[in-house]
């Protein structure tokens, strides 16, 4: 395939909200990668496409993928690459909308195993208001627990075990989703007041989605690769 060096978001806005994207995914990890790609597909004004990066958040020791897809006002083949965080989000021209793609980077495991394109069913919508309460409650939880740990102590194995204590428990309103979906929407910036949420699962992934992107976590060995690609807007 010939990579394509260059691709145009819609509008301004597009690229605002990518470079916001990945600019809180560097701050968990200043080497981050992420996984692009890109389709494309008819409209009636001619032939569009829409470009969907994956990043991965290291939430204690399990983490979860957050996808934001952006519309390109065409697409002349399609794109699939893992490259840079950091050097993707040099490449985004916050004033014409442009993407300029850095050069391909051996990735991460995570990389190769993306969920399923299709076989996603609804699972639940629970409402931002009754799920935030919790998720608060749990962010307090773990500081003042994390606190309390003797500095000599406070290792990464210590902290990743009690992240995975708390957030892998449910949902009070959606049992079946575990807060730690909550919690990666929340700090990637998918959470906002009022905004609808979906949850879905697909074989052994859980899927939170909301207006401005989605979190995935894999929470059992689930064949397949490669999330469908759809507009947000």
């Amino acid at each position: 395939m010939t990579v394509t060096a260059r691709l145009a978001l819609t509008d301004t806005r597009e690229a605002a909200d990518l470079s916001a994207f990945l600019l809180r995914l560097l701050r968990f990890d200043k080497a981050a990668v992420v996984r692009l790609q890109a389709v494309g597909q008819a409209s009636e004004e001619g032939r569009d496409g829409v470009l969907a990066v994956f990043g991965r958040l290291p939430l204690g020791g399990s983490g979860a993928l957050a996808i934001r897809t952006a519309r390109l006002g065409g697409l002349d083949e399609p794109v699939d690459l893992t490259v840079s965080a950091g050097q993707l989000l040099d490449g985004v021209d916050a004033e014409t909308g442009a993407v300029a793609l850095p050069a391909p980077v051996t990735g991460p495991a995570w990389a190769g195993l993306l969920p399923p394109r299709t076989g996603w069913r609804p699972v639940g919508a629970p409402p931002v208001a009754e799920v935030y309460p919790e998720l608060m409650a749990g962010v307090r939880e773990f500081r003042e627990r994390s606190e309390a740990v003797p500095a000599h102590h406070r290792t990464r194995a210590v902290l990743d075990g009690l992240a995975d204590e708390i957030w892998s428990r449910p949902v009070g309103v959606l049992p079946e989703l575990p807060l730690r979906a909550v919690h990666a929407a929340y700090v990637i910036g998918f959470l906002k007041p009022g905004a609808p949420l979906t949850a879905h699962r697909a074989g052994g992934w859980l899927r939170l989605s909301a207006p401005a992107g989605s979190v995935v976590l894999r929470t059992a060995a689930a064949p397949g690769a490669g999330l469908g690609l759809s507009p947000l807007r």
